[in-house]
């Protein structure tokens, strides 16, 4: 059911002609790789795919129901190799859990045929911060400590900053490291060279808009 209601809403979106990016870490997107393929070709669809670590262990202890490792490098290949514009996101970048891996991250979705890449620094937001405490007390209790030190030392002092100009990146010499080493090792892997502009040059507002639909 979840797959007709996508594919549905990109079959609305291919006809009106209006641009789409999606951000998954899912790799059923492939399903649908027909009609983003279709659009990509008229500059009307990009898709982003976060890697958050390429440890299978970490992997289903952090995401125990989303698509594994390789099966969301596989997806970038596909993706990749239909023409259709794919970004790697390194999200979240976990001081002390997972920052480690920035570079082999990269590599392995560079090979896979991502052109761009991007992190998001773990945010904490209100409840969120209250729920990673309990499940990295439960699995990695002997980095508790630590893992949130370096988080403080990132946002401030505070667990969290929700700065428009901060809160995705962090401050202080540990995000200013994580940021170099990100953009470091684009350099080397030739990523985010050119990054892929979507257009609204092909909308064409759809018959009927504007008007009350019936209920009946």
């Amino acid at each position: 059911r979840e797959r007709k209601i996508m594919r549905g809403i990109l079959e609305v979106l291919e006809r009106a002609g209006h641009p789409v990016g999606i951000v998954t870490k899912s790799a059923l997107v492939v399903r649908d790789i027909d009609i983003l393929a279709r659009m990509a070709k008229r500059n009307l669809a990009k898709v982003g795919i976060s890697v958050t670590t390429l440890d299978p262990v970490l992997a289903r202890t952090m995401e125990p129901r989303a698509s594994t490792p390789p099966r969301r490098l596989e997806a970038i290949k596909r993706l990749s190799e239909a023409g259709i514009p794919t970004t790697v996101m390194v999200a979240p970048v976990i001081p002390a859990l997972n920052d480690s891996e920035i570079e082999r991250i990269l590599d392995a979705a560079a090979h896979a045929g991502a052109k761009e890449a991007s992190y998001v620094l773990l945010r904490l937001p209100l409840e969120v911060r209250d729920l990673f405490r309990e499940w990295l007390l439960a699995n990695y209790p002997d980095r508790y400590r630590h893992v949130f030190t370096l988080i403080r030392e990132m946002r401030g002092g505070k667990d969290y900053d929700s700065q428009w100009s901060t809160r995705m990146k962090g401050t202080g010499p540990m995000a200013w490291m994580i940021g170099r080493r990100f953009e470091i090792a684009c350099e080397k892997l030739g990523l985010n060279k050119r990054r892929a502009k979507l257009t609204t040059d092909h909308f064409a507002r759809p018959k009927g808009f504007g008007q009350q639909l019936s209920l009946f």
